[in-house]
């Protein structure tokens, strides 16, 4: 039963009305909470401080243990740096070797390979792709025998009493010798002085007789330097691909004579087309090889009494070599970047205080913004005690 309760006015006892049940909350489980995209500071306040009385029970403290492949990995990169310091001061030691004895591939056979001056005889060690410098006054020259193609190429360095006269005569002998000049250039100078370049190409047999005639008929000879090349097995090759070609295109031109749509006939000319192109690259390619063996090409450089000739320097090797193309590489990147910010400059004096000026803006509208109310959500808020009813 009800408890009642006196009524001052009237005098008599009257029930309480029953106090209102709290309204319903759905379930969780049914009907998940929205998630929220941007949370009121109070909201992540308090995630935060459950967060912390989570994570403030004690935990098992872990002990810490090392293990031998951590150490390896830890003193690895210490014993890796002075290997590879190692490895490359004996490539080094051994690009540096002299590797004499070696010959290219193709190339002539050493006894008559290419053609060599000696102080004393006759001497034939240059092979194929070998040059050869001589100091010499005298020389002898031998050729390869005529089996083989062959493609000779020489330069030489004479300094005479006048330019224009050894030029003069240089130009009678190789012509006497069967030859012509391909090539001149020459320049006077005060005094007399003066010097000339001249292309010779000169048959292969008189060639060794001709090199001989120039170094001692027209003064001292300062420098040579000979070099051969055995083109025989791209000469072969070259000629077998022509056959291959003729007799392909020969069989096009048949199959063409039997078409009888136009859709053959156009995929057969396509197919010709595409062998004569090839037909004439390579008798282009045999033309120019039977140019360079028929003739050898000899350059005559003639200087004056009093000209200086620059002493060429030979090519590091080894490691100076790998040095000298690493700083090569430093250099040409270093002028790259300093060009390409030569470049930027300009656009970057008028871009970068545009940026700063914004972001200065944008930083004091941020800091000059009120700052957001916390919003509670509604199954969070505290219950209320129910109001009782006025008393009648």
């Amino acid at each position: 039963m009800a408890p009642t309760v006196p009524s001052p006015a009237r005098g008599r006892v009257s029930p309480r009305p029953p106090a209102p049940r709290p309204p319903l909350r759905p379930c969780r489980a049914i009907r998940p909470p929205r998630p929220v995209l941007f949370p009121p500071a109070s909201v992540t306040r308090r995630h935060r401080e459950r967060d912390a009385i989570v994570t403030a029970c004690s935990k098992p403290r872990r002990h810490r243990t090392r293990h031998k492949s951590m150490n390896r990995f830890r003193y690895g990169p210490r014993l890796a740096i002075p290997l590879a310091g190692l490895v490359l001061l004996l490539s080094a030691c051994g690009s540096s070797e002299p590797t004499s004895g070696m010959s290219s591939t193709g190339g002539a056979e050493a006894p008559a390979a290419g053609i060599a001056g000696a102080d004393s005889g006759t001497v034939a060690k240059p092979q194929v792709g070998e040059s050869q410098t001589d100091q010499s006054k005298t020389s002898q020259v031998k050729v390869v025998p005529q089996d083989r193609a062959i493609i000779y190429t020489a330069e030489m360095t004479v300094r005479a009493k006048n330019v224009t006269v050894a030029s003069d005569r240089a130009r009678q002998i190789v012509t006497a010798a069967g030859g012509y000049l391909a090539m001149e250039k020459s320049g006077s100078y005060s005094g007399g002085e003066g010097s000339a370049n001249l292309v010779f190409q000169v048959p292969p047999g008189v060639y060794p007789s001709t090199v001989d005639r120039l170094g001692k008929e027209l003064g001292t000879r300062e420098s040579l330097q000979q070099n051969t090349e055995d083109v025989t097995e791209q000469v072969a090759d070259v000629e077998s691909r022509l056959k291959s070609a003729k007799a392909a295109l020969d069989s096009l031109r048949t199959l063409m004579k039997r078409a009888e749509t136009i859709g053959q006939v156009l995929e057969v000319e396509r197919e010709v087309s595409n062998r004569e192109s090839e037909l004439e690259s390579l008798q282009a390619r045999q033309k120019s090889l039977a140019s360079q063996t028929s003739m050898a090409t000899l350059t005559l450089n003639l200087v004056g009494p009093a000209t200086v000739i620059p002493e060429v320097e030979e090519e590091p090797s080894g490691f100076l070599a790998g040095l000298k193309t690493g700083w090569s590489g430093f250099v040409t990147a270093v002028k790259i970047a300093l060009t390409a910010l030569g470049v930027l400059l300009p656009w970057l004096l008028v871009i970068v205080p545009v940026w700063l000026l914004v972001a200065f803006v944008l930083r004091r509208d941020r800091r000059n913004a009120p700052a957001p109310q916390p919003v509670v959500r509604s199954d969070e808020t505290e219950e209320e005690d129910p109001v009782p009813y006025e008393r009648s």
